[in-house]
């Protein structure tokens, strides 16, 4: 038996996978605490299910708490400790404004100010030749400087300390020495890549979220602990794979983007198991949608991504963070999303969330303004009796007084027409933000198939459907806890960046494969499992360019012990990837090699290909219910059915509503639904609608 966990804005979701069977708990995350709702929904899942803590083999963890403390500026006191001249790199970024004709810009500030920014003589060239080596004398100084703030994290980062990073370990150590207790970051574990910004704002958010991460994870694992689990603790980072609590705690930075990428990992699954080639994933919960695109059963990867955006789709208006990462687009809109009337008095959500406490209206928490969970409850789209099973019952009133006092008084709509706009408006930003992310990563929408998610995705994805053209979109079984389903289908691994600037025609045979084989065994030594090494799954790429430009494209390295005579096909390689993005190549320039990337994951086995089933019988519907319907915009009678007393091969002609526990699906009038072989719901557009 295995556990995963995902701690969400406002729910928190655990799934128990005990040997084929999944068993599901949604429980509101308790904010201040967060422990505390994962400590509680863990025990209500067992004792309701009559299983013990001991019988626990594993259990995985995704969270968006470092995010969150990125975002609402609570994380540690930090300080940060820099090469002499290089103060300032913090606020200088990339000398460019993300909006050239805002006049009013508001550009994101420095997690750590000015002044409690700190110099000190070193210097390390671009090589790794040290030019000046680093002055000792000013380290009681620099001591009794963070001493007097109290400080509780330091990052450390010092010009071209991925070449050559002794500077960086003896200041490290003397700290450790003469600070015990107080978190140290070096760049040079942190982020040791080229390009000292992205480096450094990746050091200081590590520092800054290091104690909080590190002793939420400690205090997690010794509730657990004391609960009667003594099993491992396992993490999912970003990039889609698991590590472990020491990993974590030194680099929690990792887990920024941890609960999406579980989404990822779930709908590459999926594309896997039912042969899709061409798939958009779609994750919808309390306080964001999350949307990424697969191609050839992979989800797309970066190794670059920005977190706390003053302008939403605007490159450079965050922090840039150089982790390794799944390459996906996150907006403010989820079933919590606040809806409000502008100045210009248009209808808009988001991107802020009414969270768990006090959550939407009709929570009866105490909410009162009008959100997405309580315009599709007003519309007809969620049973006011089974909401999350039953746990948490919705009163339609509050939900329509907060609508009619928020949005209808305003605009002048009758309440129906209101929570309507809502949820069509909500719609076009989530189908616009997938349009633009998928026009963006060189594909279209029209061809692909949608793979929804996520509490309020089902609620959503027919509408986003129809406006993305897609014609085929697939709900999985447990679709409204899918983040923590992909936990269980995630890989044990880790990926290791560094950079080794390099020319291809000047190529350092032996200091790259020495590289390789150091990157190597420290993924193995994250991974902890070195008598499972047949068993790794190995991948390595080279971030390449032309001498002179300003980025790179990744480019795999197939061999693991590089030769010059393999020269000639990476060189072919990055000619047909450049040639891809660009339409040309550059025959007579030289090309160069920024960064190497290697990355280590545990092999699964391989899990059976979906077979279509030969026929499907149409299923009457039974009962109708209430629904105000997008076309018409009027109160309309529509087919209901409960999930469970679905089988496979049946088929549903035409719109209807379907739920279940802990979501509903809403089917529009250009869909058909079949129950797929393996329980999993497919929607198909109705051509002769």
């Amino acid at each position: 038996m295995r556990l995963a966990i995902d701690i969400g804005g406002t729910f928190t979701d655990i799934v128990l996978e005990n040997e084929h069977e999944l068993l599901t708990k949604k429980v509101l995350t308790s904010i201040a605490q967060p422990e505390l709702a994962v400590i509680e929904g863990i025990s209500d899942l067992l004792n309701e299910n009559n299983i013990n803590s001991s019988e626990i083999k594993m259990i995985i963890h995704g969270t968006t708490l470092a995010t969150n403390a990125i975002i609402e500026r609570k994380g540690a006191k930090t300080c940060f400790i820099t090469t002499e001249g290089f103060r300032d790199v913090l606020d200088i970024g990339y000398e460019s404004r993300f909006d050239q004709y805002d006049i009013l810009i508001e550009k994101t500030m420095s997690l750590v100010p000015r002044k409690h920014r700190y110099v000190i003589e070193e210097r390390t060239d671009i090589n790794g030749s040290q030019i000046k080596p680093i002055n000792t004398t000013q380290f009681k100084k620099l001591i009794e400087k963070i001493k007097s703030e109290n400080f509780e994290s330091i990052g450390i980062g010092f010009l071209h300390s991925y070449a050559n990073s002794e500077n960086e370990n003896i200041l490290k150590e003397f700290i450790f020495n003469n600070l015990p207790g107080v978190e140290v970051s070096i760049s040079s574990e942190v982020c040791p890549e080229i390009r000292e910004y992205e480096r450094f704002t990746t050091t200081v958010i590590n520092a800054y979220i290091k104690p909080l991460m590190s002793n939420y994870l400690k205090k997690l694992e010794y509730e657990l602990i004391e609960k009667g689990f003594n099993c491992p603790l396992l993490l999912m980072t970003s990039g889609g794979t698991l590590t472990n609590i020491p990993s974590a705690c030194n680099n929690p930075v990792r887990l920024v983007e941890s609960g999406p990428a579980g989404g990822a990992i779930l709908a590459t699954s999926i594309a896997r198991d039912l042969g899709l080639n061409k798939v958009i994933s779609f994750d919808m919960g309390g306080t964001t949608a999350k949307i990424t695109v697969i191609e050839n059963k992979k989800a797309i990867k970066a190794r670059e991504f920005e977190v706390d955006r003053k302008a939403r789709f605007k490159k450079g208006s965050g922090f840039p963070l150089r982790i390794p990462v799944i390459e996906m687009v996150e907006i403010g809109a989820g079933g919590g999303s606040i809806a409000r009337v502008n100045k210009l008095e248009q209808i808009i959500t988001g991107p802020d969330s009414a969270g768990s406490l006090p959550g939407p209206a009709c929570y009866c928490n105490g909410g009162t303004l009008p959100t997405i969970t309580d315009a599709d409850l007003i519309i007809g789209k969620i049973n006011p009796e089974n909401f999350a099973g039953g746990k948490i019952k919705l009163s339609k009133d509050l939900a329509a007084d907060a609508i009619t006092k928020n949005i209808s008084q305003i605009v002048n709509l009758d309440m129906d027409t209101a929570a309507l706009a809502i949820s069509e408006i909500v719609d076009e930003t989530m189908s616009n933000a997938a349009r633009v992310h998928t026009v963006e990563q060189g594909h279209e929408t029209s061809s692909r198939t949608l793979i929804a998610f996520g509490g309020a995705a089902p609620l959503h994805v027919a509408r986003v459907a129809e406006k993305l053209k897609v014609s085929s979109i697939i709900i999985p079984t447990n679709a409204s806890v899918g983040s923590a389903v992909g936990f269980l289908k995630a890989p044990v691994g880790y990926e290791v960046v560094k950079s080794l600037r390099t020319l291809l025609k000047a190529f350092p045979v032996k200091k790259v494969n020495d590289l390789l084989k150091i990157m190597r065994e420290e993924a193995e030594k994250v991974i902890e499992n070195k008598s499972e090494k047949n068993n790794f799954l190995e991948e390595r790429f080279a971030y390449m360019r032309y001498a002179g430009q300003g980025h790179e494209i990744k480019v795999p390295i197939e061999n693991n012990l590089l030769s010059i005579r393999h020269l000639d096909s990476i060189k072919s390689s990055f000619e047909q990837k450049y040639e891809k993005l660009y339409s040309r190549i550059l025959p007579n320039a030289d090309i160069e090699i920024l960064t190497w990337s290697l990355s280590l994951s545990i092999q699964s086995e391989n899990e059976n290909e979906y077979k279509e089933l030969n026929s499907y019988t149409n299923r009457e519907e039974s009962t109708l219910i209430d629904l105000i319907d997008y076309h018409s915009e009027k109160k309309i009678k529509v087919p209901y059915f409960e999930r469970n007393d679905l089988n496979p091969g049946d088929l549903i002609m035409g719109q209807c509503i379907i739920s279940e526990d802990q979501t509903t699906i809403i089917v529009s009038k250009n869909f058909n639904t079949k129950v797929l072989g393996n329980n999993f719901l497919k929607m198909e557009y109705n051509k002769n609608e």
